[in-house]
């Protein structure tokens, strides 16, 4: 019987990607870092990040891991984060609102 592959390795890529975007918004929030002539650095990591976690979810399809099914929540946030604006509260609380998704589906991703 062949053996699934181990799908950590895309739910931490998923994780890096989102704490990655994060943190750059973050920074460009506080006025640490200006991406005024390279917002495609942020949005480009956003998609990357999008990608990686539909590519983790899907290991409810192709492997016996069961963390697909706590990251699959995390869509609804990263659908919403393009249409809540940039200026205000809404847009960093929408992207927040993920992170406890990514949190525990890598921690059970990680879990042998």
């Amino acid at each position: 019987m062949r053996r699934s592959a181990d799908p950590a390795a895309l739910f931490t890529a998923a994780a890096v990607g989102y704490a990655a975007n994060c943190l750059l918004g973050a920074a460009v929030a506080a006025r640490l870092i200006d991406t005024s002539r390279m917002r495609w650095v942020h949005h480009g990591i956003y998609v990357a990040t999008s990608t990686l976690t539909a590519a983790a979810a899907s290991s409810l399809v192709w492997s016996r891991s069961t963390a697909g099914w706590l990251l699959l929540p995390a869509a609804v946030p990263l659908a919403v984060i393009p249409y809540a604006g940039t200026r205000g509260r809404r847009h960093p609380a929408v992207a927040l609102s993920a992170a406890p998704f990514f949190v525990a589906s890598l921690i059970r991703a990680r879990r042998r």
